[in-house]
């Protein structure tokens, strides 16, 4: 069972797959509170979270975003929750709320069905650098 921080919000991402790499870096660069931690759904970890959330990613292609106590979300509802958190310009985004979540998650799914043709895919899971490792649940 994993630990997870009780202060914390933790992005569970894809791993491979660069557009979420770079996403996932944006986050922690717009991270001014401190407030997210993250794990590749590929790793061990995003595993283990997974069983102990009972989520089954094989009926989703989804970023999740896990509020510990609270609830988790997925696709478009999780990536809005996550940019409220930075404030200043990015609060612009929050107008997309207007859309029914059905069309947000259409438009959700279709770069996330064409995100490794578009933007590549690692072999590997992203390695944080010494300086962003305490961002990332080993």
């Amino acid at each position: 069972m994993v630990d997870l921080p009780k202060n914390k919000k933790l992005i569970l991402f894809d791993g491979v797959c660069n557009l979420c790499n770079t996403s996932v870096t944006k986050v922690i660069d717009n991270d001014k509170k401190n407030t997210f931690v993250f794990t590749a759904l590929q790793s061990e970890t995003g595993q283990q979270i997974l069983d102990q959330l009972k989520i089954d990613i094989s009926k989703m292609d989804s970023i999740i975003l896990y509020e510990p106590g609270i609830s988790y979300d997925i696709k478009s509802t999780a990536a809005l929750k996550i940019m409220n958190d930075f404030g200043g310009f990015w609060q612009v985004t929050q107008l997309f709320w207007i859309f029914p979540e059905a069309f947000r998650d259409f438009i959700y799914d279709y770069i996330a069905k064409n995100r490794y043709k578009w933007f590549g895919k690692k072999e590997n899971c992203m390695i944080p650098s010494p300086k962003l490792k305490a961002k990332f649940l080993s």
